[in-house]
């Protein structure tokens, strides 16, 4: 069961579903008895009672006849899945090729997405096989992370304590 009902404190209609004991208004916050709240329609359907609300609301605000012009929810609903622009369209009438977005989309997906440089260091360390800084360093390089910075990363991550390293080799902790 659904039921509109109003706030006797700031005028607010809401839809309430099944027969709480309590009821709030998402308003003002008063708080009622849900017997003592005044209930403008009950009914089974909840398109129903969104229609009676906004029906009401579009009254209090003078857009009455402007609303019964309109459709009912569940129409619109339906027309917003007809009148859908696909992606492509889009990309199309935009100027931007769609072949390219998505050869673009395929290349970041088999890439692992976009990684940070210092991610990107840690995942050697992960990944290879007892890695040695001139692995990691290769690693890093094949992924377009430069010696320079991954060398430098490499020793303030053994300095943070976030990596060990024992006779060469690397590890994370």
């Amino acid at each position: 069961m659904y039921a509109v009902v109003g706030c006797s404190e700031c005028s607010a209609l809401w839809i309430l579903e099944g027969r709480p004991e309590t009821t709030e208004c998402p308003r003002c916050g008063s708080q009622r008895q849900f017997s003592k709240r005044r209930k403008f329609v009950t009914t089974e359907d909840e398109d129903h009672a969104r229609e009676v609300r906004s029906s009401m609301l579009a009254a209090r605000s003078g857009y009455g006849d402007a609303f019964a012009d309109l459709d009912s929810f569940s129409e619109m609903e339906a027309a917003t899945d007809e009148a859908v622009v696909s992606d492509d369209e889009y990309l199309d009438a935009v100027g931007v090729d769609p072949d390219a977005v998505a050869e673009a989309g395929e290349r970041a997906e088999s890439s692992g997405g976009s990684v940070s440089k210092k991610e990107r260091v840690r995942e050697a360390v992960r990944t290879l096989d007892q890695p040695t800084e001139d692995d990691i360093v290769a690693y890093c390089a094949e992924h377009g992370v430069s010696a320079d910075y991954a060398r430098r990363t490499l020793e303030k991550l053994a300095r943070t304590g976030e990596v060990s390293e024992s006779r060469g080799v690397y590890r994370l902790l």
